[in-house]
């Protein structure tokens, strides 16, 4: 600050990771962003929290606080899916745990409140993202209200927020209060009560969980002290008091009778207390929100939290291609702060010299949190892009080797495949594209990634490219070229790949394709290796103790494991991630793919740690250390016949104990 003249900031972004000016790092993109806007940004980065002594550092900021949690969920990156605490952190220099409080988002966000009462604060990212509503917490093992509402929060932006951010900045900027963004879309705020004129839509009524409670009294909504206010006091939605119309509430029977503005109806989930004593419900608001995720046709979600409703808008419109470059085009310095000095930062390490190519991803796996943040619609950079980004890479990042580590995002091999039909996209709401099957508007042309990788590979200096990136194998087997330069030029040696199950009880719960794909993918993996001259080896990803997974189905995936002579040492138990639908599964029971209903069959949801460990506990059969668990299991199912030393069973039998030698001191008489 002193070096630029600066007296203070305009804006200043608290984050949980350390600084890294790298696009893979949102606080570093949000900054840039916010500076090519005009905006003085300051960053505190990893601040104490026990007191405001770090808070206030940089001064009162003449806008805004922004508070992230950082790149990874805060509880997801203290703790494994055992609940025990990890040894290191990734996002912190030389890895050094316990630099971030849990729950920071709340934390900071307390501590920005007592450093600077009435600054607003303004709250984003992953940790926030996916906790804009009530949301099931694993790690107290109940239902949370908003994060809004304990951070105590003047607003939230979900997903990718660049224009939101931009928004916010200039309406403050130019005077005006953050009131009057109540309607901005990818945020979410607390009101008092819904603006006038406002259809209300029970979502009850839209998608009948079973038993249904009184339609309440649309009079109770209509607060006539505040008859000239929007939600929080818009200018936009002033009227006479006299003239003010009350919310309607349309029930089901009506809906389909009843015309009105889809863009001023919104539909009231079930209210916080009612989600956090009735898991069916839960489920049930878990499927609407899933429903109403499409940008094009997604309607306001509306929760009530005790005497405040909080106010979901509909997710952000993607960003075009040329939107997309601008922010990656921003002047990065693609290391780690200087203050760090030698300090290694193992998460900087993992994406130096890797380039993302896009974002989102409409897979929709329901243990994966990707679509609930960055969307199901695919937004892709243009290959100019991503190869100044690549020529960047070779002459700014010290020791670079010759090798771009990824080009990817979160799947591979979704660069640029999108809705053939733009009507059909904006009145969509499937939950994937390809599951259960791939969907016949879905371009599945790959030409666009193949001609990116060969023009990646003709940049000078760079000896190879790599691809990380999770593969959809499913859909890559739509285009055989693209498999066939994946193999050829792209795999080095290995490729990791995430089947997560063999059996379709699980695969169904999972959103995740039959295994038959599987074999298929590596049947054309193994011809291609072998035409390429290469030794090469698919190393699959599974998941234990999914929703809906049994041991029974467990013990088939070993099974097939063996068939196959995979014997898998990084293995994963299911991690129940805020607003996942399947942590929905895992609270409730039931299964949100489908309709909620009271009656319907429960799900088998394996809870208990030794439940689960069990469950893992198949995935490594070739472990001896499990070999004891396993023949007790494999006994109480009635499957001794796997037991024993065959190539068609699983586990050896337990050795016989040593026979006493003849003569020995113990039997010898006396």
């Amino acid at each position: 600050m002193d070096l630029l003249g600066w007296d203070s900031c305009d804006i200043i972004i608290v984050t949980a990771d350390a600084y890294v000016d790298h696009p893979s790092f949102g606080m570093a993109v949000v900054g840039r962003l916010l500076e090519a806007q005009g905006f003085r940004v300051g960053i505190i980065s990893q601040p104490a929290w026990d007191n405001t002594d770090a808070f206030t550092s940089l001064g009162q900021p003449n806008l805004f606080f922004g508070v992230t949690g950082g790149n990874m969920d805060s509880l997801i990156n203290r703790y494994t899916a055992d609940l025990r605490i990890r040894s290191d952190d990734a996002y912190t220099p030389d890895a050094k745990p316990g630099m971030r409080p849990d729950r920071s988002v709340i934390v900071y966000s307390q501590r920005c409140r007592e450093a600077y009462y009435d600054t607003p604060i303004v709250i984003g990212g992953i940790e926030a993202s996916l906790r804009r509503i009530a949301q099931y917490d694993y790690w107290s093992d109940k239902v949370r209200r908003s994060i809004l509402i304990d951070a105590n929060a003047d607003i939230l932006l979900f997903g990718n927020a660049e224009r939101a951010l931009c928004e916010v900045a200039d309406q403050l900027a130019g005077g005006r209060s953050l009131d009057e963004l109540w309607d901005m879309r990818g945020s979410a705020r607390l009101v008092s009560t819904p603006p006038v004129g406002w259809v209300e839509v029970d979502s009850t009524r839209i998608d009948w969980p079973a038993k249904i409670d009184e339609i309440p009294n649309p009079y109770d909504y209509h607060n006539k002290q505040q008859d000239n206010q929007s939600p929080q006091g818009s200018a936009r939605q002033q009227v006479d008091a006299d003239a003010a119309v009350p919310v309607r509430i349309i029930p089901l029977p009506l809906q389909r009778k009843t015309d009105f503005d889809a863009s001023t109806s919104y539909i009231r989930l079930p209210a916080f207390n009612k989600v956090t004593n009735d898991p069916a419900l839960y489920a049930h608001a878990s499927r609407i929100l899933h429903q109403e995720s499409n940008p094009f046709n997604a309607r306001v979600l509306v929760q009530k939290h005790g005497t405040q409703d909080v106010w979901v808008n509909p997710p952000p419109i993607p960003l075009t291609t040329e939107e997309m470059d601008w922010v990656f085009d921003l002047p990065y310095q693609r290391r780690p702060h200087p203050s760090y000095g030698s300090a290694r930062i193992p998460a900087y390490d993992m994406i130096k010299t890797s380039v993302n190519i896009m974002r989102g991803c409409f897979g929709g796996c329901t243990f994966c949190s990707i679509t609930e943040h960055e969307g199901r619609i695919i937004q892709s950079r243009s290959e100019d892009s991503i190869i100044r980004e690549i020529e960047k890479i070779r002459d700014q990042v010290p020791g670079f080797t010759g090798t771009i580590s990824d080009l990817g995002g979160p799947t591979a091999n979704m660069y640029k495949l999108n809705c053939k039909s733009p009507a059909i996209q904006k009145t969509c709401k499937r939950l994937s594209c390809v599951y259960p099957s791939i969907c016949k508007h879905l371009d599945t042309d790959h030409s666009p990634t193949t001609q990116l990788y060969r023009r990646a590979r003709a940049v000078d200096g760079v000896k190879r490219v790599a691809i990380a990136s999770g593969l959809r194998y499913d859909l890559a087997l739509k285009d055989p070229e693209y498999i066939e330069e994946l193999v050829t030029h792209h795999v080095g040696g290995y490729l990791k790949i995430a089947p997560e199950h063999s059996e379709e009880n699980t695969l169904s719960k999972m959103m995740k394709p039959s295994i038959n794909a599987y074999d298929e993918f590596k049947r054309l993996f193994d011809k291609f290796s072998k035409k390429a001259g290469k030794e090469q080896y698919l190393i699959p990803y599974f998941i234990a103790a999914h929703p809906g997974c049994d041991v029974e189905d467990m013990l088939n995936l070993s099974l097939w494991l063996k068939e196959h002579k995979f014997k898998p040492d990084q293995v994963q138990t299911f991690y129940p991630s805020p607003m996942a639908l399947a942590t929905a599964m895992y609270y409730s029971g039931r299964n949100p793919l489908e309709k909620v209903r009271y009656k319907s069959e429960k799900l088998n949801v394996v809870k208990d740690i030794d439940k689960r460990r069990l469950q893992k506990a198949f995935l490594r059969y070739h472990d001896e250390k499990n070999w004891p668990i396993l023949r007790e299991v494999l006994q109480s199912m009635g499957r001794k016949d796997l037991i024993g030393n065959g190539p068609k069973q699983l586990i050896p039998p337990a050795q016989a104990p040593a026979k006493p030698r003849s003569g020995s001191r113990r039997t010898r008489k006396r």
